[in-house]
């Protein structure tokens, strides 16, 4: 497995492809080859997503304790642009963001911890994103950042007035503007 760790702290992780004429086999995930790299994680949940469109942007989203989620991404089906934005207050990194690709195929997964405020962009039609999570979905818990506050910086693959975003994504407050719902450690 190849493993990229950014100085932010999500981890890029990219399991081994074995393949031979049938296709190809891939141990996506074991918890004793990703602790070293992400910790011990108890995943209590899979998410799956279908975005028709490409410039679709799911996020940036987060969860405050006690349903705060820690997330490992992959795609299966498509390409996106994944995005995790450090939130937590005290941080050396606190606004600065983790931008990559992930695709069906590059195979690349990317972690997210508890304290990052996570989304994507669709870069392909049709693209599916699983993604586990270490805590059960908690509405009452669930916070969104603004995907186009300037103060971040992120470089979407596509125009903010182009972008296809749920109404509820179009309305979440900037950086600035977000109460202190995590302090780093």
């Amino acid at each position: 497995m190849n493993v990229e760790v950014f100085p932010l702290g999500p981890v890029l992780l990219t399991p081994k492809k074995f393949g031979d004429a049938r296709g190809f086999f891939s141990e996506v995930y074991n918890a004793a080859t990703f602790a070293p790299h992400i910790g011990a994680q108890d995943f209590v949940q899979d998410n799956h997503s279908l975005s028709a469109t490409v410039g679709t942007i799911r996020g940036l989203h987060f969860q405050t304790a006690p349903f705060a989620q820690g997330k490992l991404v992959r795609v299966v089906r498509g390409a996106i642009l994944d995005v995790a934005v450090d939130i937590r207050h005290g941080s050396p990194t606190f606004g600065r963001h983790v931008a990559v690709e992930l695709s069906a195929a590059n195979w690349s997964q990317l972690w997210v911890p508890v304290g990052f405020a996570h989304g994507f962009c669709t870069l392909e039609p049709d693209t599916e994103v699983v993604y586990k999570v270490t805590a059960p979905y908690g509405p009452q818990n669930d916070f969104g950042l603004a995907f186009d506050d300037p103060a971040l910086g992120i470089a979407w693959p596509v125009p903010p007035e182009e972008a296809v975003l749920s109404d509820k994504d179009r309305r979440h407050p900037k950086l600035a503007e977000l109460p202190r719902f995590f302090e780093y450690e």
